[in-house]
C-alpha cells in the first residue's frame, strides 16, 4: 500500500543547475516519479523559459509544462556567496543536472573536478547539444543546431528542396530522456561500486541516434544508396506515408506483411502475389504508381472517417493526421492522459503533455504544480542546510538570495 506523496523515485534528491528544455525535460522525468528536485534559478529572472508562453497572470505556461513538482532556489550566481550555497547543496544530492554551454561549469567552479572534491561519488550529468568534447563542443547550440549536423534534418521535406524542420522538440526531449536513464543507470552503478560518473549527454549524439537504416545503408552499400528526403513517403518500406483523403490526410503503414491486409481491404487480391506488387522493394520501384492506386481508391470514400473504418476492419495501420487542436479533445488521449489538464494557482486551467511512464502502482499525472520565481529559498536552506532563519534573511538583504511570486 502506497500513500498519495509516495512515487517510483521518492528519496531520490535531484540537483537542477538546468534551464529551457533538454535539461529541465532530464531533472522532469525525475520530479514526476517522485524525485525531490531542487531547481537552481540564477537571479534576478531566474529560467530563461519564464519568459515563453506568457498569456497572463505574468506566468508561464513553458515553464509549468517543464517544472512541475520542482522546488525553486533563485541564488545570485555571480556572487561567491551564491555559488557556496550551490557547493553546500552537492553532498545531500543525489545527482546533479546541468545543460550550461561547455566551460562554464568550470568558471562557476563547479565542473566535475570540483564538485568531485566536494562529494567523491557525485554524478553529474552534462547535457549539451554538440557534446563536452569535439571540434564543436564550444559552438552555442540548440536543438535544430544539433539535429542539422546529425543529418536528420536532411531526411525532413521535399526531395529535391531545401529541408524542413519539425515544430517540436525532438531532440531537446529526447536528450533529456536519455540524460535521466543515464543518471538512473549511474545510481545502479554508485550502488554496486561505490563511484560517481560524469555523464556527457549531446542533442547531436541523440539525435544521431534516431537513424534507424540512414547510417548502416550509407555505409553497408559502400555509398550506392545515399538516404536523403522523399517527401511524405517512405524511403525503404512501401507504402509508408501520408494519403489524401476528402477532408484531411491519412499516415498509412501497409508495408511487409500489412500488404495482403491493404489488398483486402481494397478488394484488390490479385495484387498479393503479383511481381511488380508483392515486395517492398518492388512497390518502391513502382511508388508513384503504389501512390496512385491508393489515392484512386481513397477517393471512393467521402472523407477520413470511412477510409480509417475500412481500413482498420482488415487491420491495416493507419491513423489520422491530428491537428494539435485536435489531439486536446482525441477520448483516447485524453482517456490516457497524453494529454493532461494543469489547474495552476495563478493561471487556473490548461492542457500540457502528460507525463509517459505509466506505472501499477502509482497514478498517472498527480495533482504536482510548478513553483514560482524563488518561492522554496527558505524550505531549502532550512530543510536541506539547516540555515537559521537569521542565516536566510541576512542573505536575502544581501541579495544573494531572491524571489518572485510568478
Amino acid at each position: 500500500m502506497t500513500t498519495s506523496n509516495e512515487h517510483l523515485l521518492t528519496g531520490i534528491r535531484i540537483l537542477d543547475l538546468s534551464r529551457a528544455i533538454a535539461g529541465p525535460t532530464c531533472s522532469r522525468m525525475f520530479a514526476e516519479l517522485g524525485a525531490h528536485v531542487i531547481k537552481i534559478e540564477s537571479a534576478p529572472a531566474g529560467d530563461l523559459a519564464r519568459g515563453i508562453s506568457i498569456f497572463e497572470a505574468d506566468r508561464s505556461l513553458n515553464y509549468v509544462q517543464q517544472n512541475l513538482n520542482k522546488k525553486s532556489l533563485c541564488i545570485n550566481l555571480r556572487d561567491p556567496a551564491g555559488i557556496a550555497l550551490v557547493k553546500a547543496l552537492v553532498p545531500h544530492c543525489d545527482a546533479v543536472v546541468e545543460n550550461f554551454k561547455p566551460g562554464v561549469m568550470a568558471t562557476m567552479g563547479l565542473d566535475y573536478e570540483a564538485l568531485r572534491l566536494i562529494k567523491d561519488d557525485v554524478i553529474l550529468c552534462s547535457i549539451s547539444a554538440l557534446g563536452q568534447k569535439g571540434p564543436l563542443a564550444n559552438k552555442p547550440g540548440y536543438d535544430h543546431i544539433a539535429q542539422a549536423y546529425s543529418g536528420i534534418t536532411s531526411m525532413i521535406g521535399e526531395a529535391g528542396e531545401s529541408p524542413y524542420i519539425p515544430l517540436a522538440a525532438l531532440g531537446d526531449v529526447s536528450t533529456g530522456v536519455h540524460g535521466a536513464f543515464a543518471i538512473a543507470a549511474a545510481l545502479l552503478h554508485k550502488a554496486r561500486t561505490g563511484k560517481g560518473q560524469h555523464l556527457d549527454i549531446a542533442l547531436l549524439d541523440c539525435y544521431y541516434h534516431c537513424h534507424e537504416v540512414n547510417v548502416h545503408q550509407y555505409s553497408g552499400s559502400h555509398g550506392e544508396i545515399n538516404p536523403t528526403r522523399n517527401g511524405r513517403h517512405g524511403s525503404y518500406l512501401c507504402p509508408a506515408g501520408l494519403y489524401q483523403a476528402e477532408d484531411g490526410d491519412i499516415m498509412l503503414m501497409a508495408f511487409l506483411h500489412h500488404w495482403p491486409d491493404l489488398c483486402a481491404a481494397m478488394s484488390r487480391p490479385e495484387l498479393i502475389n503479383d511481381e511488380n506488387f508483392a515486395t517492398d522493394a518492388a512497390r518502391l520501384n513502382r511508388l508513384d504508381e503504389v501512390i496512385n492506386l491508393i489515392q484512386d481508391w481513397f477517393k471512393t470514400f467521402p472523407n477520413v472517417a470511412a477510409i480509417i473504418k475500412q481500413l482498420e476492419a482488415h487491420n491495416v495501420p493507419c491513423a489520422p493526421v491530428l491537428s494539435v487542436e485536435e489531439t486536446l479533445t482525441h477520448p483516447h488521449l485524453v482517456g490516457r492522459g497524453t494529454v493532461r489538464t494543469i489547474n495552476d494557482r495563478l493561471v487556473g486551467k490548461f492542457q500540457i503533455p502528460g507525463m509517459p511512464i505509466k506505472t501499477s502502482d502509482y497514478p498517472d499525472n498527480p495533482d504536482y504544480v510548478a513553483p514560482t520565481l524563488g518561492q522554496h529559498n527558505r524550505e531549502i536552506l532550512r530543510d536541506v542546510l539547516g540555515h537559521s532563519d537569521i542565516d536566510i534573511d541576512a542573505l536575502i538583504e544581501a541579495s544573494v538570495l531572491m524571489d518572485k511570486n510568478s
